[in-house]
C-alpha cells in the first residue's frame, strides 16, 4: 500500500501547537495595508484557531487522524 501524502497547501498553512490545537495566519495581511485601519491590522496580527466544525477536515488534510 502506498504512503498517504499530506496536502501540500495545508502543511504550509496550518501549524499544530503543543496542546494539539491547530492555528493559522489570518488572511489579508500581506499587502495593501495603507487602506486598512489600525484596528483591523491589529486584530489580524493574532493567529487564528481552526474552528471545531472544521477541525476533522483539517486533520484529515494533515494526516493527523
Amino acid at each position: 500500500m502506498p504512503k498517504v501524502k499530506t496536502h501540500s497547501r495545508a502543511k504550509k498553512t496550518f501549524k499544530v501547537t503543543g496542546t494539539g490545537k491547530i492555528t493559522y495566519r489570518k488572511p489579508t495581511r500581506g499587502h495593501l495595508l495603507t487602506k486598512k485601519s489600525s484596528k483591523r491590522k491589529r486584530s489580524l496580527r493574532v493567529t487564528g484557531q481552526v474552528h471545531q466544525t472544521n477541525l476533522d477536515f483539517v486533520k484529515r488534510l494533515l494526516n493527523l487522524k
